[in-house]
């Protein structure tokens, strides 16, 4: 299952999958200052699915597909992942520079391919951990 980074660039291209975000790994006080901050910025069209453990063995896809706000309010967790699907380049720029001025701690970023949404979060999760770690060799 090895995957490749590739960088996204700041275009107006859509990225694949629904207009969604898949969060994980956040505690509900870390989940409302997300959600705050997808307000301010203009992402309240996107809603947020927040994964827990019971999610952990479902395909991307089976995720996504849960009604935005699922898994809200219940701390998770899993590693932390934010995993973006059906937005504009530009937009995931927007979202990444956003996102770091809430000031949480580190995390996992990905955005939903046609080969990931056939993938367990689990296993989604594992991979982007050892693309980390070989980076931080590098």
């Amino acid at each position: 299952m090895a995957g490749r980074l590739q960088p996204v660039k700041a275009t107006g291209k859509v990225l694949y999958g629904p207009r969604r975000a898949l969060v994980c790994g956040y505690a509900q006080a870390d989940q409302l200052a997300l959600l705050a901050m997808m307000e301010r910025f203009g992402f309240q069209d996107v809603p947020a699915v927040f994964a827990g453990s019971n999610e952990a063995e479902k395909t991307l896809a089976e995720i996504l597909a849960l009604p935005g706000g699922h898994g809200q309010g219940a701390d998770s967790d899993l590693p932390r992942a934010v995993i973006l699907s059906g937005i504009k380049e530009k937009e995931l720029h927007t979202f990444m520079a956003a996102w770091k001025h809430l000031g949480l701690p580190p995390q996992f970023w990905a955005c939903l391919t046609p080969t990931s949404e056939t993938w367990t979060l689990q296993a989604l999760l594992a991979e982007l951990d050892r693309e980390r770690r070989a980076l931080a060799k590098n």
